[in-house]
């Protein structure tokens, strides 16, 4: 009898698992980005990047919360982060309505001012799988990073000058335009 009940175990474990591989293999999971969230998915993302963050025991800001390190994150935020997160007193961009999980509007609402510089930190440096948040570890300095982070966690205290700098838009990128099936001469 307690052979049978193990080996009924066993085939229910190995049930849920087929059914579980069945769901995916068959394109029945919701993939689009239009699609619904999948139930639970949002509880376990945020479990699993909550224990990582935690896990990593990242270190406070060597970047103090001042003037000059706003000003150095809104050059940086504006370059990398805006097109995504948004700007103040700015309506949501296309990218981001296209997105899902959408992304934060960092300077509308809370954004991530009760989370601390380091957990930005890391989201920056890191990335976040399966969300369109990239890493910017090796394209952004250690400076660069904490900048940002401190810009956001005390986006809602920031002074006029950084509001100013924000409102002037991206920073200019001037791309040449491109000639499609025009031949030079």
């Amino acid at each position: 009898m307690f052979k049978g009940l193990i080996v009924g175990i066993l085939l229910g474990i190995l049930l849920v698992f087929g059914g579980a591989y069945f769901y995916f293999a068959a394109g029945r999971a919701p993939v689009a980005v239009t699609d619904p969230p999948m139930p639970f998915e949002k509880k376990f993302a945020h479990m699993a990047l909550d224990a990582r963050i935690e896990k990593e025991k990242v270190p406070p800001s060597p970047v103090t919360a001042d003037e000059n390190s706003y000003l150095g994150g809104a050059q940086v935020y504006k370059e990398n982060c805006a097109v995504c997160h948004g700007l103040p007193d700015q309506p949501k961009t296309t990218i981001a309505q296209g997105m899902f999980p959408p992304p934060p509007q960092l300077f509308h609402g809370t954004g991530v001012t009760d989370d601390p510089a380091s957990e930005t930190y890391w989201k920056a440096k890191n990335g976040i799988r399966l969300t369109g948040m990239p890493g910017f570890q090796g394209r952004l300095t250690e400076t660069q990073l904490w900048e940002v982070s401190q810009l956001l966690a005390n986006a809602d205290k920031i002074p006029p000058s950084v509001r100013a700098a924000l409102a002037s838009g991206p920073g200019a990128q001037s791309a040449a335009p491109a000639t499609v099936g025009t031949p030079t001469k």
